[in-house]
């Protein structure tokens, strides 16, 4: 065990009004009538709609206040809007009009995700879209099987995705007119695949095309699929029957083939589609990886990234040649350059952007041509966003972990870089609102170690003018609530892991406490934040005598990129050694017991509580939920992105591998997977439990969930899952004893 330097640590950091109830296992899971959260209430304070005013309630009624002197003043009735009209009431009626029906016989047309732009009313439904316009007379229209769909900016078309094809519609005269012919199975135009809407796009975000600002050209993209590969789920179980249903989704694991991509741009006008010109890159497999569109709809950016995502050129695209200039390029010679957050643009035409190509996310202000982009901030801090621009002022307000990779400050900066100045006082993770006249501001400082504070703060200085309320936990009334303590953990060569601890409320320095682990650990992914939080499960651990501990490795540390890129090629490897480090450190402890210690993680999470298990003795159980046993079987862009493919890295994806390590489990591994999972896909549960057979193991199990995807929905799968959870920690780590 690692001889490190062992900080005091406090008893308790916030003091609570203690209850003496107990949790039951049933009420970490809301089962029951007796339902208990934790959270914490925070008084309600807001800017009134005057932007004037502070607005807040007192015994249930809303009281107006001055700022100046926190004095009740009257409150103001906002003024009637009266041609703010009920957007689905008025589709309903428009659409009774224009098809000459009862509008009882509309409704359920018009019963969906409703949204307006201009005269145009859209409907979004399972089973397609109906769309109304509010000319006179009106004109409506349905469209069965559309999906993706979304109003121009001006209202007056609406485009969508067809069997693999793009549309569009003139509401005017309900004329449909077809982008693409070439849709199928093996061709996706307008709609992205699984990989692209995974790991570029966002989780759920199919759709892959974009109106320009002024509705005259759409931008689009259009995958090959007929180089990836097939990947069947099974369902085992089907209603009325014994038979399964196969699930067969294209799906590029690390080393295969990319849909081959292209970007297409449809001007509606001439009926015309240019593309963009891919050729010079063609050999590195691009990925289009963002789309924009500049301000004024005159240029098409596309952010352009080799396969493994090593360089990235934003392109502008001229809309009449297809032809692109490279507005700003990045790349990293022992890491990856992240995606594209969306340009913050300018009124004279020059944009900030977030970039790290200093091995820090900072604010750049560039401009089209091509020059070098200006670093506004810099540091070994991270910006997360940009918040407000003030161009009269010169100035930009950005949210920033600051000081504190755990939490969120409020910093300013000017535009041509100078005084940068942090607006908002001591740690947490900062939340603000800022009054009309952005002189004043509300701050909500939030903190994993003490209660939520709102402060009313003076913008040009960031002066604390007032605290105006403190948040609380009403369950602490009834209930005994452990907290949360922030930790700096040193490790093996020095470098500082931010970490809390929560201890049970009758915390005894005099005994000696098995401790649980909660973990994901996945690049650029805290599990430790600083704002309260506490779960029933959580504090039920507590109750039964168990230490909670949760642990930034330095590559899920928001850092910044540098500190991150230390996994980079070997995920896994420096992870383990963190947290095996900050167990080391806890255990010195004589009330941490390091004989009775586990771990548990979900997809990441369990791949990396896989790997505590079958790399190191630190930890007596380990549950692992739908983990990555080897990184050869997940999906090419978020695997490449962090470990190059396997045929330039083999040593890399053979390190990181769980399944050539099962001979050196220790302690007792369980896995569990659900059955149709088709993200982290049950193969890899089959692949770990037969590597745990060869090897001779039977300090093991596993768990199938019938019909569940990546992560547990279903509510008596989750309770059985929370039930075994209990049981293995009761078995292994003894707690109480």
């Amino acid at each position: 065990m690692l001889s490190l330097l062992l900080p005091s640590l406090p008893i308790a950091l916030v003091l609570l009004p203690q209850g003496t109830q107990r949790l039951t296992l049933e009420q970490t899971m809301g089962r029951g009538p007796d339902r208990v959260s934790f959270a914490e209430e925070v008084p309600r304070w807001a800017w009134a709609w005057d932007g004037v005013h502070l607005e807040t309630e007192r015994e249930g009624e809303t009281v107006w206040l001055d700022p100046g002197s926190l004095e009740p003043v009257e409150v103001l009735t906002q003024p009637q809007q009266n041609d703010r009209i009920d957007p689905v009431e008025l589709a309903r009626t428009l659409y009774a009009v224009a098809a000459d029906i009862p509008e009882d016989e509309a409704a359920p047309l018009v019963r969906g995700r409703v949204t307006t732009a201009g005269e145009g009313i859209l409907v979004a439904r399972e089973d397609g879209i109906t769309w109304v316009t509010q000319a006179t007379p009106p004109r409506a229209g349905r469209v069965e099987g559309a999906e993706l769909a979304q109003l121009s900016p001006d209202g007056r078309r609406v485009a969508f995705v067809l069997e693999h094809d793009l549309h569009w519609i003139e509401l005017a005269t309900g004329a449909q007119l077809r982008v693409t012919e070439t849709g199928g199975p093996e061709r996706l135009n307008g709609k992205l695949d699984w990989v692209y809407q995974e790991e570029v796009y966002g989780r759920g975000r199919f759709q892959g095309w974009w109106w320009s600002p002024d509705s005259t050209t759409l931008a689009f993209l259009s995958l090959d699929e007929s180089p990836v590969h097939d990947f069947t789920l099974v369902d085992h179980i089907e209603d009325g029957h014994f038979r399964v249903r196969p699930e067969v989704t294209r799906y590029p694991k690390a080393g295969d083939p990319n849909p081959v991509t292209e970007l297409g741009l449809h001007r509606l006008a001439t009926g015309t589609t240019r593309w963009l010109d891919l050729g010079p890159w063609r050999a590195a497999e691009p990925l289009v990886t963002r789309v924009f569109w500049t301000p004024d709809g005159s240029r098409c950016l596309a952010a352009v990234q080799d396969r493994i995502q090593s360089w990235m050129k934003l392109l502008a695209i001229d809309l009449e040649t297809g032809s692109a200039e490279a507005w700003t390029e990045e790349a990293r010679e022992a890491g990856w350059v992240d995606r594209l957050t969306e340009p913050r643009w300018l009124e004279d035409g020059r944009f900030l952007l977030l970039s790290e190509r200093d091995g820090y996310r900072h604010l750049y202000l560039a401009e089209p041509g091509g020059t070098e982009p200006v670093q506004l901030t810099r540091g070994a801090f991270e910006v997360d966003a940009v918040e407000f621009v003030d161009e009269a002022e010169g100035t930009v307000l950005l949210s920033a972990r600051f000081g504190d990779a755990t939490g969120l400050q409020l910093l300013e900066v000017r535009l041509d870089g100078s005084r940068l100045r942090r607006l908002t006082q001591d740690s947490g993770t900062h939340g603000v609102a800022f009054n009309g006249e952005r002189t004043l501001l509300l701050d909500w400082r939030r903190r994993v170690d003490g209660p939520t504070e709102v402060r009313l703060v003076r913008a040009r200085d960031g002066a604390i003018l007032q605290t105006l309320a403190t948040g609380h936990i009403p369950a602490a009334e009834a209930w005994p609530v452990a907290t949360w303590e922030r930790l700096s953990i040193p490790t093996r060569d020095g470098f500082s892991l931010d970490a809390q601890l929560q201890r049970p409320a009758d915390f005894d320095p005099a005994r000696a406490y098995p401790v649980w682990v909660m973990t994901y650990s996945g690049p650029d992914a805290p599990t430790v934040r600083d704002r309260w939080g506490a779960t029933a499960w959580e504090q039920f651990l507590a109750q039964q005598g168990v230490l909670v501990l949760k642990v930034n490795v330095r590559t899920a540390s928001k850092k910044g990129q540098a500190i991150i890129e230390h996994g980079y090629r070997r995920f896994g490897v420096p992870e383990v050694e963190d947290m095996s480090d900050a167990v080391d450190w806890l255990c010195a402890h004589p009330w941490a017991d390091a004989e009775r210690v586990g771990i548990t993680g979900y997809s990441y999470g369990g791949f990396m509580t896989a790997r505590c298990l079958l790399t190191t003795d630190r930890f007596a159980l380990g549950i692992a939920g739908g983990g990555v046993y080897d990184w050869r079987m997940y999906d090419t862009i978020y695997t490449e992105r962090y470990m190059d493919t396997p045929q330039a890295n083999p040593e890399g994806y053979a390190q990181t591998s769980c399944l050539d390590k099962a001979a050196g489990l220790h302690g007792f591994l369980h896995l569990h997977h659900g059955a149709m999972d088709d993200n982290v896909h049950l193969q890899q549960l089959m692949h770990m439990t037969h590597a745990l057979m060869e090897a001779g193991q039977t300090s093991w199990s596993m768990m199938v969930y019938p019909q569940t995807r990546h992560g547990i929905r279903d509510p008596e799968l989750a309770w059985h899952a929370r039930q075994t959870e209990w049981r293995l920690i009761q078995e292994h780590l003894r707690p109480g004893s």
